[in-house]
């Protein structure tokens, strides 16, 4: 059986996690970062998407396929576009000779979607209201659509990642005096879940399904941030003295098109994921 090989770009949290994943099932995963990668069960190369002369490294490495998965170091627009935009170019550029490359998967988020309301939006959906953040990652899928490439390519639009040591919606769920004043709607997709995707969707890719250009990934359950708030305090003992305001703003996100590729949620609702956390605290 020949050597598949994912480079993992990014490899950060939620690339570590997939890298795991992609060991398992056999594949060879290669991380790229910015610092040195401490965990050692899979082989990684230090490097910077913004400094195009770091990334000849990987000109010869020739992987199957490309998972670009940074994050960005500021909230800025400089910043976004650096490492969303720039950053994927100067990859791309860097992998032109890498004659095996099949499929490019851009972990993208659905901050695009700037709208506020409470219909299910989806891929098909126009994003509307964009901040810089949101404008430079389509900005950032838009170039995998330049003609003339050799590949195929997956926008992924996560919404919120939480899961290990990512405790913010416990550390504020403790304390009712930091709550945010205002009750919106929100959507979650557990770091777990979000690799796991990906991971499903390689798997999919190599057995030749039809893999699509586009897919939010979330869970099946947007809901109001004052109703998660109030389930976790409640599961930590705590007694609140706040009632829940009325909501204002936010969106809720369908992944109809995710599931319908026969992927299962580990983490379906924010209840199963947030209490396998409070087990763990």
């Amino acid at each position: 059986m020949a050597v598949v090989k994912v480079l993992i770009v990014g490899c950060g949290d939620l690339g570590i996690e997939l890298a795991h994943l992609v060991k398992t099932h056999g594949l060879i995963p290669i991380g790229l970062r910015r610092s040195l990668n401490s965990d050692a069960s899979f082989d990684s190369i230090q490097a910077d998407v913004t400094h195009p002369n770091s990334l000849t490294v990987i000109s010869n490495l020739n992987p199957d396929f490309l998972v670009y998965c940074v994050a960005a170091s500021a909230q800025t627009d400089e910043n976004y576009r650096l490492h969303y935009v720039e950053g994927l170019r100067n990859t791309l550029i860097a992998l032109e000779g890498a004659t095996n490359l099949k499929h490019i998967f851009f972990v993208s988020s659905t901050r695009m979607y700037g709208q506020t309301t409470a219909e299910l939006l989806d891929e098909n959906t126009v994003p509307q209201e964009m901040d810089f953040g949101g404008r430079r990652l389509l900005e950032a899928e838009n170039l995998l659509k330049q003609p003339g490439r050799s590949w195929t390519h997956t926008a992924l639009r996560l919404t919120g990642i939480y899961g290990p040591g990512r405790n913010r919606m416990l550390n504020i769920a403790a304390n009712d005096s930091n709550w945010p004043t205002k009750n919106i709607l929100t959507n979650r997709i557990h770091r777990d879940d979000a690799a796991a995707f990906i991971m499903h969707l390689i798997k999919m890719k190599m057995r030749g399904g039809e893999v699509q250009d586009c897919y939010v990934v979330t869970d099946s359950c947007p809901v109001s941030q004052y109703e998660v708030l109030n389930w976790i305090a409640a599961q930590m003992g705590i007694e609140t003295s706040r009632e829940d305001p009325k909501v204002v703003g936010g969106k809720r996100m369908s992944n109809e098109r995710m599931l319908s590729t026969g992927f299962l949620l580990k983490y379906p609702d924010y209840k199963v994921g947030y209490l396998a956390m409070l087990n763990t605290v």
